[in-house]
């Protein structure tokens, strides 16, 4: 299956969810007045595009039909479609980190693919011949470890890990001196989604932080939120969060495929101006995809494109 395949079946739950809708709004409105544009604002709000973005492609929308001096409801679907592709695009989504040397973070709450998300970066650069070495920094949980040290075996990445409950900065510090050695082009830094509280885990990413631009400034950074997709207008608060102790260049939002609340790509990016750089739609490597605009959203509206690799 081709990657705008596995796109578009990933985003099945998420079409039929706001498509439908939209859809049933265009064939059934017989003019384009103020309830017309009610309808589309309530359906794509229900569809987890948030308030914000709304009302932003909703006000975009109404000065393109009046631009075009369109009439009929189903001649600005085009327009709608349109519209969010250029909400979303935030001009070159940068993925300048995997041509320098450079430290990646990966941080999120648990339970969101964190881990796993680590582990498809370190194959996804392995398969562009890149030197990479992950930092197992999730020290609270065992598990994390395990599952790193199993992600090293499967990708050929070096892993740099300690025991359970040791300092997490203490492992990045590691991890740092072993990619200067070893010349690594990539460090991947997993890192812990819970302490024993809020203010420690928010601590603990702050004193990392420190480390990083301590031991490697010359490093280009990438801090990245791990977000799950099926939480919604919930990793909007996330991302709030996080984002107060760290800059978060980009977003990872997983568990894509088991959704309908994919809208919240569109949501995170009006919000807060943060690019989704990837999203996970499966258990595969190559179901965590580099983030196209133009692809999600032929993907969302079930646009038929000519090539559909």
């Amino acid at each position: 299956m081709g990657l705008f395949s596995k796109l578009k079946e990933g985003l099945s739950k998420t079409r039929s969810n706001i498509v439908s809708g939209i859809d049933s709004i265009f064939s059934g409105f017989s003019s384009i007045d103020d309830d017309f544009y009610d309808e589309l604002e309530e359906t794509l709000i229900m569809g987890d595009i948030g308030v914000r973005a709304t009302d932003e492609i909703i006000e975009e929308l109404k000065e393109k039909v009046k631009e075009n001096k369109i009439k009929q409801p189903m001649e600005c679907k085009q327009l709608l479609i349109d519209t969010i592709k250029e909400k979303m695009d935030l001009g070159e989504n940068a993925y300048e980190f995997e041509n320098k040397k450079s430290i990646v973070m990966l941080i999120g709450v648990n339970g969101v693919g964190k881990t796993t998300s680590v582990g498809k970066l370190a194959g996804h650069l392995k398969a562009m011949n890149k030197k990479v070495v992950m930092a197992a920094a999730d020290t609270f949980r065992a598990a994390a470890i395990e599952q790193l040290t199993e992600w090293s075996h499967r990708t050929g990445a070096d892993i740099i890990a300690q025991s359970e409950g040791s300092d997490p900065a203490a492992v990045i510090f590691d991890s740092i001196a072993a990619a200067k050695a070893r010349n690594a082009d990539v460090l991947l830094c997993d890192t812990a989604g819970r302490l024993h509280n809020k203010k420690n885990l928010m601590a603990e990413l702050a004193k990392i932080d420190r480390v990083i631009e301590r031991e490697y400034s010359d490093a280009y950074r990438e801090n990245l939120i791990v977000l799950d997709a099926t939480t919604g207008q919930n990793a909007l608060s996330q991302l709030k969060e996080f984002k107060e102790v760290t800059d978060i260049t980009g977003i990872i939002l997983t568990k894509m495929d088991g959704t309908a609340k994919g809208g919240i790509a569109v949501a995170i990016q009006a919000e807060y101006g943060i690019p989704v750089k990837y999203i996970g739609v499966g258990e595969q490597v190559e179901d965590l995809q580099k983030f196209n605009s133009e692809d999600f959203v032929n993907a969302l509206f079930d646009v038929r494109v000519s090539d559909e690799e």
